[in-house]
């Protein structure tokens, strides 16, 4: 291999392994305005969108120990890694996609498991790690919150009939 396919592989390669996820998506139509637009709304959740060759992806993933991705590696092809919140990425390409109508998301790899289109759509949906940490956070203080009242109804009740 010709060193400077080596050090593309080997660059993608790093940005593989440095993320939990990959995303794969299409851009065929999408112009520069269109890509900084949607670059500028992954770098909020600490994402990275690159544009990448079939072959060198399908190099970096196996150097990567992906899972097989090839079948999705058809056509013109950009890649989103990086960040810890692969919910909000993912919310971010699907409503991109959604209004320009020109990009379509392939598939994607979270935590080694290949991700369809449709598991890609439903993880945007759901609430980032943050989100979850303040619906489990509220879950656990609404019990001891509500024995804190109680113990106080029946302290100032006690202090009533005194």
């Amino acid at each position: 291999m010709r060193a400077e396919k080596q050090f593309l592989v080997d660059e993608v390669a790093a940005q593989l392994a440095s993320s939990n996820y990959l995303l794969i998506a299409n851009f065929t139509g999408v112009t520069v305005q269109d890509a900084t637009a949607v670059r500028n709304q992954l770098h909020v959740h600490g994402a990275e969108y690159h544009v990448v060759k079939n072959s060198i992806l399908d190099i970096a993933a196996k150097q990567a120990k992906l899972p097989d991705i090839s079948k999705h590696l058809v056509g013109h092809t950009a890649l989103v890694t990086g960040g810890k919140n692969p919910t909000g990425v993912a919310k971010v390409l699907v409503t991109f996609f959604k209004d320009f109508s020109k990009l379509e998301v392939k598939a994607g790899v979270l935590d080694s498991k290949i991700l369809s289109k449709d598991e890609i759509v439903m993880l945007s949906k759901l609430p980032s790690l943050d989100g979850i940490r303040a619906q489990l956070l509220s879950l656990l203080s609404t019990p001891a919150s509500s024995f804190v009242r109680l113990l106080d109804a029946k302290r100032q009740q006690a202090e009533k009939a005194a």
